[in-house]
């Protein structure tokens, strides 16, 4: 008479194949997870962009002129390109100044387009705040981001 043995657990290949298995499907859903900070982040733009502009025309309907032009912070005695939210704040269109999630930065710039460093500029053409890394168009975070 043959005596049978019980078999407990799970063989080595069995482990193989579940880990190959948990390897595909994490290889599926990991992308999905890296760009949705990068949406959450342009969303967090789009919706500052559009709450500024919305402040900064009301301040232009209120005062007939666009603010901070020439409104001038003391780091931008180095720099003059810079202009400070004291405008904005003052007239409490904005509580505190707005900063960019991408870079961490506040300071607005009078450019045709973005500066690195600044977290925001200003497009004398169209009369509009912008944000640096951010196409508006596209509502995407653009490349070369930090």
């Amino acid at each position: 008479m043959l005596k049978q043995t019980i078999r407990k657990g799970f063989t080595l290949v069995e482990i193989l194949i579940v880990v190959v298995i948990l390897g595909i499907l994490a290889a599926i859903v990991v992308p999905q997870f890296t760009n949705a900070t990068q949406d959450a982040q342009a969303g967090n733009i789009k919706a500052q962009l559009d709450t500024l502009n919305n402040q900064i025309e009301l301040f232009r309907a209120r005062t007939n002129q666009y603010p901070a032009i020439g409104d001038y912070t003391a780091a931008s005695v180095s720099n003059p390109a810079h202009l400070s939210w004291g405008t904005l704040i003052d007239g409490g269109y904005v509580k505190a100044p707005p900063v960019n999630p991408v870079n961490g930065s506040a300071a607005v710039v009078f450019a045709a387009a973005g500066d690195a460093n600044a977290g925001w500029y200003w497009d004398a053409a169209t009369n509009t705040l912008n944000a640096s890394y951010f196409d508006r168009a596209s509502g995407k975070i653009t490349p070369g981001t930090p």
